[in-house]
C-alpha cells in the first residue's frame, strides 16, 4: 500500500508556455524515505516558454535539462529556451524516422485515414509497443541519464514533447533506481492527464470537422497517460531481466555504489 503523500507545499505553478511541469519530490520509497523536493523535475518541452516561465525555471537552480525529443520533434516545436548556467543534454529516445509518416497522418489525416490508422485498439497498441521498445532498446540512454544524475547533474529537469511518455518512462526508471514504491510512480505518471497539463494536439485542420469528438476520441490513446502503457514497460523489465535489480545492474550498468549516490542525490536523509 502506498503511503499517503505529505501535504508539503511544492513549487508547481501553471507555466504559460510549458505544459505538464512538476516536481517529483515527496514520493515515498519502499524503505520509508522520500524523494527530496527541488531535486528532480519533469515537464513538456521548453520551446514555448515565456520570459516569466524562463525566470521561474532559472530560479530552481537547475544544473541539467535532459531533452528526450528527436530532431523531428524539435523541428515541429522548436529548440528549448536557453537558461543561463544550465546544461542542456539532448538524448533522443525515439528515432525521427520511426513513425514519421504516422505522426504526419495524425496531424494531417482526414477522418477516414484516422479510423484506418487508430481505430479498434491500434492507437493504444502502438503506444504499448513504444513503451516496450524504449525499455528494451534504450538502455544505454537511460544508463547515461542515471549515471549523470549520480555524478553532477541535479537539480535536473527531464522533458520530451508532452512530458508524458519518454520523460515519463525516464522519470519512472530513475524512481525505480532509488526504490520509490511502484504505486507512487504510477500515481505521479497519471498526473499528466490533468487538463492543465495535457499536451495540445497538433492538427493542420483545426475546424470543427478536423477536431471533432470522433477525431479526438481516435487520438486520445496517443495523448493520454494510461497505466496499461506503464505496466507494459514494467512487464518488459521482468520478461527480459527477471527483476528490477537485475535490470538496473545488468541492463543499465548501475553498481551498488552508483545507486547509493543516486539515493544521496535524490532522497531525503531518512
Amino acid at each position: 500500500m502506498t503511503q499517503q503523500l505529505p501535504q508539503v507545499p511544492s513549487t508547481e505553478p501553471e507555466l504559460s508556455g510549458v505544459r505538464n511541469f512538476r516536481d517529483v519530490g515527496g514520493l515515498p520509497t519502499v524503505d520509508g524515505r522520500r524523494v527530496r523536493h527541488g531535486r528532480l523535475y519533469r515537464s513538456g518541452h521548453l520551446a514555448h516558454a515565456t520570459s516569466e516561465d524562463a525566470a521561474f525555471l532559472s530560479s530552481l537552480g537547475l544544473r541539467t535539462i535532459f531533452d528526450f525529443r528527436n530532431t523531428a520533434d524539435q523541428k515541429l516545436e522548436g529548440a528549448d529556451v536557453a537558461l543561463p548556467g544550465v546544461r542542456n543534454v539532448n538524448i533522443p529516445l525515439t528515432d525521427p524516422a520511426d513513425g514519421a509518416e504516422f505522426w504526419r497522418m495524425v496531424r494531417d489525416g482526414n477522418i477516414d485515414q484516422l479510423r484506418e490508422l487508430l481505430s479498434d485498439g491500434r492507437a493504444a497498441a502502438r503506444m504499448t509497443a513504444s513503451y516496450r521498445t524504449i525499455i528494451k532498446h534504450r538502455t544505454a540512454e537511460h544508463s547515461r541519464v542515471l549515471h549523470a544524475l549520480a555524478e553532477d547533474s541535479v537539480p535536473a529537469l527531464m522533458h520530451c514533447a508532452a512530458g508524458k511518455d519518454r520523460a515519463g518512462l525516464s522519470i519512472a526508471v530513475a524512481l525505480l533506481a532509488v526504490g520509490v514504491e511502484r504505486e507512487a510512480i504510477e500515481e505521479d505518471y497519471l498526473k499528466s492527464n490533468a487538463p492543465h497539463r495535457r499536451y495540445k494536439v497538433h492538427r493542420s485542420d483545426t475546424s470543427s470537422a478536423g477536431m471533432s469528438p470522433e477525431v479526438m476520441e481516435l487520438l486520445s490513446p496517443l495523448f493520454e497517460a494510461r497505466l496499461d502503457y506503464l505496466a507494459a514497460a514494467f512487464a518488459t523489465i521482468e520478461e527480459i531481466w527477471g527483476t528490477t535489480d537485475r535490470y538496473l545492474a545488468e541492463g543499465l550498468g548501475l553498481t551498488g555504489a552508483i545507486r547509493e549516490k543516486l539515493r544521496e542525490r535524490l532522497l531525503d536523509e531518512g
